[in-house]
């Protein structure tokens, strides 16, 4: 079931909400939009996100909301510039990131779920995750050997 969070980086600088589902898999309600990307939670181990250890759900533009820090926000980029990677220049903790892609039905935000301030340790250990290989640019498989420790 989704459900509202709210999430905040290390200082308080920035703070936000977002509604997603991290219920286990036969818990879970209807995807916000078609496809696997609205149906888990992902872990990556591109160079990026395996440095900062980001793990994501997406969300719809309409269950994301900045309460309080664009101003503190600054943006990263990096190989096709194609994601607005977003950190909080106080304390360094990137809270969440954005794009606009086709394949996953237009604009969304990918929420870094550590960031999550109310999100309980069981709604965390509970919820599905699919390991991509972004360091191949492998994204619709798991990498061979378990890079995320």
């Amino acid at each position: 079931m989704r459900k509202t969070y709210h999430g905040s980086c290390h200082c308080g600088a920035v703070r936000f909400e977002c509604r997603l589902d991290l219920a286990p898999e036969g818990q879970r309600s209807e995807p916000a939009r078609e496809g696997v990307y609205w149906t888990s939670t992902f872990r990556c181990n591109c160079s990026s996100c395996l440095k900062t250890r980001f793990w994501k759900a997406f969300v719809v533009p309409e269950d994301f909301k900045l309460l309080k820090g664009e101003e503190a926000l600054t943006e990263y980029r990096f190989g096709a510039r194609m994601i607005r990677h977003v950190f909080c220049k106080h304390c360094g903790v990137h809270p969440f990131a954005s794009a606009d892609f086709d394949m996953m039905g237009g604009a969304f935000y990918a929420v870094n779920l550590v960031c999550l301030d109310d999100a309980s340790d069981e709604e965390l250990a509970g919820a599905p995750i699919i390991y991509e290989d972004g360091r191949h640019d492998a994204w619709d498989r798991a990498p061979e050997v378990a890079s995320y420790l």
